[in-house]
């Protein structure tokens, strides 16, 4: 899994990477701690003496019954509710709850939180997180920490100084090197109508390329393919991307291939507050997996470390019992559905730097320690008010040592209307890690014969 260590020093990008001092790597003293009193990722292991326990290894076996086959069954089935934080008792717990999930419960007597025992399951690939523990000492920041140099795979910042450390943790995380998948989207309505836009994803890192060469295309991070297999009126449409490791540097390519008139285009608009395929303006482009994207738009600010309720072990949510009628309801998922866990999180804070444009002034991310994935994040506008509320309804993908989102929503606090995205019940081959792709797979080309209605 390892990447040629002198990938980001070589070729056009070392060139573009020089403007700026770099700084990021910790000290080997520093780093000692990986492994030790901290998880390889940087987590800590030590529990808190109650709720939240140490750290073991996380999940790596898969229950009985499971076929291999990318429908995952619950290992903690029998697990029963705890307590229910509600409209009765929100206060009580608004300490280890997120702004705007507060206001979530506050707006309706429907949005609840199911809290049960909590299970630290995450866990990576022991090559992972060896290359997370070396990455400590030599990944750094450069060009205004819009990019990083000496970085291969895994966690570049396992032991973050600064805010958009943290960020790129969670851009850069691990999710399988190369995986497909058929999830549904959904956007209903202010009283729960809503109809489904079926995607068929692929996420290609650049190491796990059958033809990968790090001297061709040294400031490539992953390659990025979303083909819309259904309504009939959408489908055949196919965006594709090469997301960039320094985006200021070199920004984001993207195309589009648009069925109706069988043409590929370049799509420049695929950025930032960029509008959301087919989300019925119900998130931007960077809202896609929470977070995505160029961080340079911000002031990146660790508030702190904290402990707090968010969802974790969501075998519910992919239940093949489950229909998607089961899930959306009117303003909300079904929280009967969701599981929330006490976990500790990384508090980032983002504010709009002074001349920059975006629809979110500020943005408050709540990062899950073991993971590094965003598990919540609030969002506010240009007025300072608070507008969109996010959550990552997380998983173990426990046959490959994954973690990774079984749905993420995005709630609008002002219109009653939400997004959803990830929904596998109702869809054959919801996932399937390890798929074989190659550099001409991730051409413009390609996308031709990727949008074939």
């Amino acid at each position: 899994m390892k990447l040629n260590k002198k990938l980001l020093a070589s070729g056009v990008l070392a060139a573009t990477l020089v403007a700026g001092n770099a700084f990021g790597a910790v000290s080997s003293e520093e780093a000692a701690k990986l492994g030790a009193s901290l998880t390889p990722v940087g987590a800590e292991k030590a529990g808190n003496g109650g709720e939240i326990p140490a750290w073991d290894g996380g999940l790596k076996q898969a229950p009985a019954g499971y076929n291999n086959d990318g429908i995952y069954l619950d290992p903690f089935a029998s697990d029963e509710v705890k307590f229910t934080i509600d409209q009765s008792n929100v206060d009580e717990y608004a300490d280890k709850l997120s702004a705007g999930q507060v206001a979530m419960i506050k707006k309706y007597d429907t949005y609840k939180i199911p809290v049960y025992q909590t299970r630290r399951t995450a866990t990576y690939p022991e090559a992972i997180m060896d290359q997370t523990v070396e990455n400590a000492t030599t990944s750094e920041l450069v060009a205004g920490g819009n990019g990083i140099e000496n970085y291969q795979e895994g966690v570049p910042f396992p032991l973050p100084k600064e805010g958009v450390e943290a960020i790129w943790n969670h851009i850069t995380r691990y999710r399988g090197g190369s995986v497909q998948r058929n999830v549904g989207q959904v956007t209903p309505t202010e009283n729960g109508a809503y109809s489904v836009v079926k995607f068929q994803d692929e996420f290609t890192w650049r190491a796990s390329l059958e033809d990968f060469d790090p001297a061709k295309d040294p400031n490539v991070l992953f390659y990025f393919k979303q083909a819309i297999t259904a309504p009939a009126r959408l489908a055949g449409n196919v965006l594709l991307v090469h997301d960039t490791l320094n985006q200021v540097a070199e920004a984001r390519r993207a195309w589009v291939y648009n069925a109706g008139q069988r043409r590929v285009r370049r799509a420049p608009q695929v950025a930032y507050d960029g509008p959301g395929t087919a989300a019925d303006g119900m998130r931007t482009t960077d809202n896609f997996d929470l977070f995505n994207g160029a961080p340079d738009r911000y002031n990146w600010e660790i508030v702190g470390k904290k402990e707090m309720y968010i969802p974790y072990n969501s075998y519910k949510l992919v239940d093949r019992s489950v229909s998607y009628d089961d899930i959306v309801k009117a303003g909300h998922i079904n929280q009967d559905l969701a599981r929330y866990e006490l976990h500790r999180v990384w508090h980032v804070r983002a504010t709009l730097k002074e001349g920059e444009r975006h629809i979110y002034g500020q943005r408050d991310f709540f990062i899950d320690e073991d993971t590094w994935q965003a598990a919540v994040i609030d969002h506010y506008d240009g007025r300072g008010e608070l507008w969109r509320v996010a959550e990552a309804h997380a998983m173990q993908f426990y046959d490959v040592q994954v973690p990774w989102y079984a749905i993420e929503t995005l709630y609008d606090l002002l219109s009653g209307r939400y997004l959803a995205l990830g929904l596998t019940n109702e869809e054959n081959d919801p996932y399937t890690f390890g798929v074989s792709r190659s550099s001409r797979d991730y051409t413009p080309a390609a996308l031709r014969r990727a949008g074939t209605r």
